[in-house]
């Protein structure tokens, strides 16, 4: 099996609460491997077509002036089942639903300001990644000295 890449957000709200360095080091501490990281004011137009499939929900409007609001860090991570680890690891949408353990249960308390976004699926990642990190060399390619203690490389890796 091959490694897979995630786009992870990390909302203006993760930023503004000061939660980056937390929310990063969860993904870091699973193990799975940083290569790729974008902290900016993103163009409402960037917003407008990430979020495009929501275009036609309530909620649409809503969601991209809050996005604009302030910073947000694009990540790029990449591991073994990165979208399904990913989404584990972030708890669900409703942070007050979200399991304790999770990036949403333990530090979130709204539905909207939920503090992270990450792909859903292995299209949506690529379109994402593309979205957030299609510049040459936006992506890096690393082997982290510790791989052999992530994965067991004879039974995963090969």
């Amino acid at each position: 099996m091959s490694m897979e890449r995630t786009l992870v957000l990390l909302k203006p709200d993760a930023l503004q609460r000061g939660l980056v360095g937390e929310i990063i080091s969860r993904f870091e501490k699973k193990g799975l491997k940083l290569v790729g990281l974008n902290m900016r004011n993103w163009e409402k137009s960037q917003l407008e077509k990430h979020y495009a499939v929501h275009k036609e929900r309530p909620f649409y409007p809503t969601l991209v002036a809050f996005m604009t609001s302030g910073p947000v860090v694009a990540l790029a991570l990449e591991g073994k089942d990165a979208i399904e680890v990913v989404r584990k690891l972030m708890g669900k949408t409703n942070s007050r639903q979200a399991e304790p353990g999770t990036i949403r249960g333990d530090m979130g308390m709204s539905f909207s300001n939920n503090l992270v976004h990450g792909s859903d699926s292995p299209e949506s990642a690529r379109f994402e990644l593309d979205l957030w990190f299609g510049g040459q060399g936006d992506i890096c390619s690393w082997d982290p000295a510790d791989l052999g203690w992530r994965y067991s490389i004879k039974e995963e890796l090969s």
